[in-house]
């Protein structure tokens, strides 16, 4: 029995408070269990922190899958990038103009642009089957193992950024406290995934608008926003670097990592509206970033505003194309 507007609106409220209170409480306690047994805070930043806070849009996009649900599981990914840099960046870039590290951006840049256009491609060519998704699953792993060994080898400021991010976010915890907060949440982010997209599917049918635009909007937003507490916290430190770099580790996990976990676990067919100006506001949003990064290596309150305009358009059409 599908549950009533008013409950599978609580449960959408329900789920996204429960995904981002253990979404934080499964980073902090893995990243201080893996800072207890020696490992390096360069890998906890590389494999915990960026597989970490994209937990609450991998549980998601795979509930999502599993339920029968594509638009939902591909909305949230692509709904995800393009929040994560018109939306999120664009806000902290507002509160504090950010500078762009060269040497860091000159590696990250160019992932962010390849991951975008291969998963633009295998959505729009290719079935989203266990074979893609393991495909693209195996690029992240090639890019975070690629990051780690060049990080290691040069010790220059992107080894650095990685190694801050993850001293931020590991508690002073003994290690049974440490190992009860990652079990904790793991089974967080799981259960509120379940009842996000519950409760987004519900809505999608109650109102009578699509499950790709509850996906584009919504979830996306509401699963981004470990990612906008990060980003806006470190923008009020002075820490652009770091806000620059949460935003684009995301957007690489999300592309390759999400979608491609949500493959495996049950391939789906892309909803067709997602091939149109959806996947391309994706690609352009990645492109703004970067030619705004790269012109003066600084992100100004002029770029953020304009970025959010953008993103306040495009929702605008989202909302006008569901009620047509």
């Amino acid at each position: 029995m599908e549950p009533s507007l008013p409950l599978a609106a609580a449960m959408i409220a329900g789920g996204l408070v429960l995904l981002v209170a253990s979404g934080e409480a499964l980073v902090k306690g893995a990243g201080g269990l893996a800072l207890k047994f020696g490992v390096s805070p360069l890998l906890v930043g590389l494999v915990i922190v960026g597989f970490g806070t994209s937990m609450p849009e991998m549980t998601t996009s795979v509930q999502a899958a599993l339920s029968g649900s594509p638009g939902v599981a591909v909305g949230n990914v692509v709904g995800s990038n393009i929040a994560n840099i018109l939306l999120i960046l664009a806000v902290a870039a507002i509160i504090a103009p950010m500078a762009v590290d060269g040497r860091a951006f000159g590696r990250d840049g160019p992932a962010l642009a390849a991951a975008m256009v291969i998963v633009a491609g295998a959505l729009a060519f290719l079935p989203m089957g266990r074979l893609t998704g393991a495909a693209l699953f195996a690029l992240l792993i090639a890019y975070v193992l690629a990051s780690y060994v060049i990080d290691r080898r040069l010790k220059d400021a992107g080894a650095a950024l990685h190694a801050s991010e993850a001293q931020a976010v590991a508690p002073a915890a003994r290690a049974p406290v440490a190992a009860a907060m990652t079990l904790a949440g793991l089974i967080g982010v799981i259960g509120g995934a379940w009842l996000l997209v519950t409760g987004a599917v519900a809505v999608a049918g109650g109102l009578g608008v699509s499950e790709a635009v509850i996906g584009l909007t919504v979830v996306a937003v509401g699963t981004s926003l470990p990612e906008l507490a990060a980003t806006i916290s470190a923008a009020r430190r002075g820490q652009g670097g770091m806000a620059l770099g949460t935003v684009v580790g995301s957007n690489i996990f999300n592309g390759l990592g999400i979608l491609g976990a949500a493959a495996m676990a049950a391939p789906f067919t892309v909803p067709a509206r997602m091939i149109g100006l959806d996947l391309w506001v994706m690609l352009a949003a990645s492109a703004i970033l970067i030619g705004f990064a790269v012109t003066g290596w600084r992100i100004d309150r002029r770029e953020g505003a304009l970025m959010l305009a953008l993103y306040i358009a495009y929702t605008a059409w989202l909302a006008a194309s569901a009620a047509a």
